[in-house]
């Protein structure tokens, strides 16, 4: 699983380097600019970065869990598979999950682990943790505020993707404002929950 980590590292580096971009850019800026899409762009790449993480140490964990490298959880062992998979996982050579690890990737393709239900859903197909309390624990935080936090972040992610940050409550349609200050506590606090969601579930 540590590839999975390096990779949700790396994802978050690039999402850094866009806020570099923006200081760059703000200092060399001969005009006045709105380079505030850049920040926009960052959280909306972090809650990205994240779902890709738990979809993929969920994909990993399940398949070693059906290796018998984890052992087996109520929700495993109650994930839905097609007859055709099902087929497939019968008549194939044992140690063979390619079959299990395309049904994970299909059944998964559609769902969004972002919200912290979700995402504690995502990790009772591999993992006993109690995750939230886990995640508080390592991360010194209160169980409510964890959760409340990457909620707060989830919807301003949706604002930006969905609404394109307007603001409806004013006239002009302006959006809502934004610092670099802003995503780059928000990037922080994403980093956290993934590095804290690997070492507990490890």
């Amino acid at each position: 699983m540590i590839d999975i980590l390096e990779q949700f590292r790396e994802n978050i580096e690039r999402v850094r380097s866009l806020g570099g971009l923006y200081n760059v850019l703000s200092q060399q800026a001969t005009t006045p600019l709105d380079l505030t899409d850049l920040l926009r762009s960052q959280i909306v790449l972090v809650v990205i970065a994240l779902d890709h993480f738990m979809h993929e140490i969920t994909r990993v964990g399940m398949l070693e869990v059906y290796s018998g490298k984890r052992p087996q959880t109520p929700a495993f062992l109650c994930f839905q598979v097609t007859m055709e998979a099902a087929l497939q996982g019968i008549t194939t050579v044992q140690g063979n999950e390619g079959w299990l690890d395309e049904e994970i990737r299909k059944k998964h393709g559609y769902l969004a682990f972002q919200h912290p239900d979700r995402i504690a859903d995502a990790i009772r197909l591999f993992s006993p943790c109690r995750l939230w309390m886990s995640i508080a624990s390592e991360l010194n935080l209160e169980i409510e505020d964890v959760k409340t936090e990457l909620q707060l972040i989830v919807d301003r992610r949706n604002q930006i993707a969905h609404e394109a940050d307007l603001d409806s409550r004013t006239p002009g349609q302006n959006r809502w404002t934004i610092s670099s200050s802003d995503t780059e506590r928000i990037i922080n606090f994403i980093q956290d929950i993934g590095e804290a969601v690997y070492a507990v579930v490890n």
